[in-house]
């Protein structure tokens, strides 16, 4: 009896925190909706990238396939979050190609019919040469791939906030919405036993980063022009901008690197 009592609450909290991991991936779902109305009122996608979206989509495409129970039973919920996140990242694509200019639309319609032509590709390959637990791990490792190069793509958002010395581009929401999905996938992924799931959601919690990075920002942009950047003085504030301004030389010494190398 109190092993099915302990059986229940363990799917019981398994549930509830893939639940979780749905309500707060809506929120991140959402979150780019004041962007999308500045560009429909301006006319202009702005200095706004539209990548972010197209490794979105790719993402919850991949996602999608490897929460269908085809490919992993048991993990519905991860195909739910992922087909209303597919959704919203087609809109959201389809009103940037509308509002960029020209060059910009014809990439990234080229993206967008890549994105659906390595999508089909995927699902042609896993259901025709491949076996159910080979075709869980040929997913699994795609869907690893897609997620850590969709949290990859802020890096260049980050960059531009730090040029800029201002979060107008990174939205605080985004980030916080995108570090408790995370956090709430990983958790699901545990009760699970999937490690497809837990361990790349790991990647998904360094939005911690960019939430830190809007919060000092935002600080920063508050305090306005009078801000000396090079002195620090003994309040609180002035000790965690000396530890941003550290953070922020290593992303930029970081991207500079990678920029060399290629």
């Amino acid at each position: 009896m109190s092993l099915t009592v302990i059986s229940s609450v363990y799917e019981v909290c398994s549930d509830a925190a893939g639940i979780a991991g749905n309500i707060f991936a809506f929120g991140l779902f959402l979150s780019p909706i004041p962007t999308f109305r500045r560009i429909i009122r301006n006319g202009s996608t702005e200095q706004f990238s539209g990548m972010p979206y197209i490794y979105a989509l790719l993402n919850c495409l991949i996602c999608l396939w490897y929460g269908f129970p085809i490919i992993s039973p048991g993990i519905i919920l991860v195909a739910t979050v992922n087909s209303i996140g597919a959704v919203f990242q087609l809109i959201y694509i389809i009103i940037f190609i509308a509002y960029a200019e020209k060059p910009m639309k014809l990439k990234m319609l080229g993206f967008l019919v890549s994105v659906f032509a390595v999508f089909a590709s995927i699902v042609f390959v896993s259901l025709q040469f491949l076996n159910s637990s080979s075709r869980q791990l040929f997913v699994g490792y795609l869907s690893v791939a897609s997620l850590i190069s969709m949290f990859a793509s802020p890096l260049l958002i980050i960059n531009l906030v730090i040029k800029m010395r201002s979060v107008e581009y990174m939205p605080f929401s985004l980030s916080l919405a995108t570090f408790l999905m995370s956090l709430a996938f990983f958790v699901y992924g545990l009760l699970k036993h999937d490690p497809f799931i837990y361990l790349y959601k790991v990647h998904g919690t360094r939005a911690f980063s960019q939430i830190e990075l809007c919060v000092v920002h935002g600080h920063l942009e508050m305090e306005g022009s009078q801000w000396d950047w090079n002195s620090t003085g003994d309040s609180p504030i002035g000790l965690v901008c000396l530890f941003q301004k550290s953070f922020t030389r290593g992303i930029e010494a970081s991207i500079d690197c990678s920029l060399k190398e290629s």
